[in-house]
């Protein structure tokens, strides 16, 4: 099946779901975000309600909302809205695919479900599937992140013949550090023109070297310039230039994971270097403390990722 839209590449922010301290979505201030992103992050594609978004922390409705409110308020803004619609259950799944189609959604992503789990290839497909057929119009990713979901089933395993049972199936979000498996699937389909996105920030770098299109995370919400800049001078086979940048990244990110590095933290960091409230994460994830705010604040600082007039006048970098 062929698509209009030009295919995803470049960085995607794995958007995360701003909050009031109530616990409620704040979605005031996704426009805000949406211009952030773009104007001082330049980033122009997105994933919602993933790993990053607390999307299996939040309701039906609530998901159907979110995503709503970034398709409008990226319109004209944003190259691609990728919805996350994965759920432990097809008919949510169904439903929130038909939703994301309806609302004018550029594709939609599937985690494996992790409860009750598909035990081989062909399970996993047939889950996938019907997912897929409830939004035929729209181009569809495996996301492939077995460290959370325990599906053991490999990514390049998945992928062979794919297309004949999924036609509208257009890549992966690829978030496990197995390189062997990741570039097995580049290797096995560089015929085929998926959008193969990494999804371990830190080891982007890598995967660019072994075929990635492009890539899907967390830091790029607040480190997308910084990687930007990676991809360009990779692009211009300035490899020591595109392995400084992926040195400095890995710096702040190392430095963070022994602090404790999850979502939460990432909602403080985001506040932080962006001035735009994320809030606290839903239960039952906990809020990130002040000392680890504090010390990434310093971190971000010792690198030259954040200046500290822009922190104390509130504004993004």
């Amino acid at each position: 099946m062929a698509f209009p839209k030009k295919k995803l590449r470049g960085l995607v922010a794995a958007t995360i779901t701003p909050m009031t301290e109530n616990g409620e979505i704040n979605f005031p201030v996704i426009g805000q975000y949406v211009d952030y992103l773009v104007k001082e992050q330049g980033v122009k594609n997105i994933f919602v309600n993933g790993t990053t978004g607390e999307g299996l922390s939040l309701s039906v409705s609530e998901r159907r909302q979110v995503a709503e409110e970034w398709v409008n308020q990226g319109r004209n803004k944003l190259d691609q809205v990728v919805i996350h619609v994965g759920a432990l259950n097809v008919k949510e799944s169904q439903e929130l695919a038909q939703h994301a189609a309806e609302i004018g959604a550029d594709g939609i992503a599937v985690i494996a479900p992790f409860f009750f789990k598909s035990q081989n290839k062909d399970a996993l497909i047939s889950f996938l599937r019907e997912v897929a057929a409830a939004a035929p119009t729209l181009p569809f990713y495996y996301y492939h992140m077995p460290s959370m979901t325990g599906v053991k089933i490999r990514a390049e395993e998945l992928l062979d013949g794919i297309q004949d049972k999924i036609p509208t199936f257009q890549g992966l979000k690829f978030t496990d550090t197995d390189l062997l498996d990741f570039g097995q699937c580049v290797d096995q389909n560089h015929q085929r023109q998926f959008a193969l996105l990494f999804g371990v920030d830190e080891q982007l770098l890598s995967a660019l070297v072994m075929g990635a299109t492009g890539a899907v995370g967390s830091t790029y919400n607040y480190l997308g310039k910084k990687t930007n800049q990676m991809l360009e001078a990779f692009e211009q086979k300035d490899l020591a230039s595109a392995l400084s940048y992926q040195f400095r990244i890995q710096r702040f990110i190392n430095y963070v994971i022994k602090l404790g590095f999850g979502v939460s933290q990432t909602k403080a960091i985001m506040t932080l270097v962006s001035g735009i409230p994320m809030g606290p994460p839903r239960l039952p994830l906990q809020k990130a403390t002040q000392e680890f705010t504090a010390k990434a604040e310093a971190k971000l600082k010792s690198l030259d990722f954040l200046s500290s007039p822009s922190v104390k006048e509130g504004k993004p970098l």
